[in-house]
């Protein structure tokens, strides 16, 4: 599912205009980025969790030439799925 069917069928589905599904849509988008970016966590009870892990700097390995390199500390993205979306996902 893209974002323009999400608005689609949010305005379908709640008598909105499609601006106004729109907008709805960016500002959920928005406040859950918000949330991220400031390390706080977002839980949607019944779909998910997300969240930030903080990964500390390491070294690595270039796989073409077996050069060893730094990789600097770095915040990742994560997501995980809820009790209920595991279960309809899982059928």
């Amino acid at each position: 599912m893209t974002k323009s069917s999400l608005i689609s069928a949010i305005a379908g589905k709640m008598e909105l205009s499609r601006k106004e599904a729109e907008v709805a849509v960016n500002t959920v988008f928005e406040t859950i980025s918000g949330s991220l970016d400031r390390d706080d966590r977002v839980e949607l009870r019944g779909f998910g969790s997300f969240g930030v892990k903080h990964r500390r700097s390491r070294d690595g390995r270039n796989p073409k030439t077996g050069d060893h390199v730094l990789v600097d500390a770095k915040r990742v993205l994560f997501f995980k799925a809820g009790k209920e979306l595991r279960k309809r996902v899982d059928v």
